[in-house]
C-alpha cells in the first residue's frame, strides 16, 4: 500500500473500513463501494472474499504485497494461530504504534514521522517503519522535532480518542513518550479483519 496512488477515501470504501479520520465522514454517508455499480448486488468467490481480506489488513498496516507476504511467512514460524501471530508482527511495528500511541493521526502519517528521524527507540534514532519492538522498548519523539506542528497537536492530545489507547501501550503524550508493555492480544488489536482469511488466502 506504500506508494498507494488511489484515493484513500476510494479505498476505504471498497474494503469497507475508513482509514483515514478524513474518510469515516465519507464512508458513513457512503457506506457501500465507489463506482456506478456500488449499491448493487455482487456475489463473491471464496477466492475473492480471502483476497478483499487480505487487502483490508494491508491497508489499515500500509504494506506493499511483499512485506505482507514476508510477514505471513515469518508468522507461520510462531506456535499458536498463524493468523493472530500476524496481526501480532503487524501491530509492534514502529509505525504501527505511533499511530496507537496518539502520536500520530494516520498510519500515513506515522510512517512518515519515522522515515523523516522525528522518532527514537531506547534513545537511538530509528528510520525503518517495520521495526519490530520488544517489550519494554521505549518510543519518543526526538528533542528537535517536538516544537514541530504535528507533534504539538499530539502532545494536546487531538490524535487520540477517548479510552482508546491500547492496553499493551504505557503513553505520555505530554513528554510525546510511549513504551509498549507486553505484547498485543489479537482481541485488543483495533483493526478491522478475518484473519483466518487471511491465512486461507496465503495457504491456497
Amino acid at each position: 500500500m506504500a506508494n498507494q496512488k488511489r484515493p484513500k477515501v476510494k479505498i476505504a470504501r471498497a474494503l469497507g473500513v475508513p482509514l483515514t479520520p478524513k474518510s469515516v465522514k465519507y464512508f458513513e454517508a457512503r457506506p457501500y463501494p465507489p463506482g456506478q455499480h456500488g449499491r448493487g448486488r455482487k456475489q463473491n468467490s471464496d477466492y475473492k472474499v480471502r483476497l478483499t481480506e487480505k487487502q483490508r489488513l494491508r491497508a489499515q498496516y500500509d504494506l506493499s504485497e511483499k512485506q505482507m507476504a514476508r510477514a505471513f511467512e515469518a508468522a507461520k514460524k510462531i506456535e499458536g494461530k498463524t493468523g493472530e501471530a500476524l496481526v501480532g508482527l503487524l501491530e509492534v511495528r514502529l509505525d504501527a504504534l505511533v499511530l496507537r500511541s496518539g502520536i500520530a493521526r494516520t498510519i500515513y502519517q506515522a510512517r512518515q514521522m519515522v522515515v523523516h528521524g522525528h522518532i527514537e527507540v531506547n534513545g537511538a534514532k530509528v528510520n525503518k517503519p517495520s521495526f519490530q519492538l520488544k517489550p519494554g522498548y521505549v518510543v519518543t519523539v526526538k528533542e528537535k522535532s517536538k516544537e514541530k506542528v504535528p507533534f504539538q497537536v499530539a502532545r494536546e492530545g487531538g490524535n487520540a480518542g477517548e479510552g482508546q489507547t491500547p492496553k499493551y501501550l504505557e503513553v505520555n503524550l505530554k513528554a510525546l513518550a510511549f513504551r509498549l508493555d507486553r505484547a498485543p492480544q489479537r482481541r485488543e488489536v483495533p483493526v478491522v479483519c478475518d484473519e483466518q482469511l487471511v491465512v486461507e488466502y496465503y495457504s491456497r
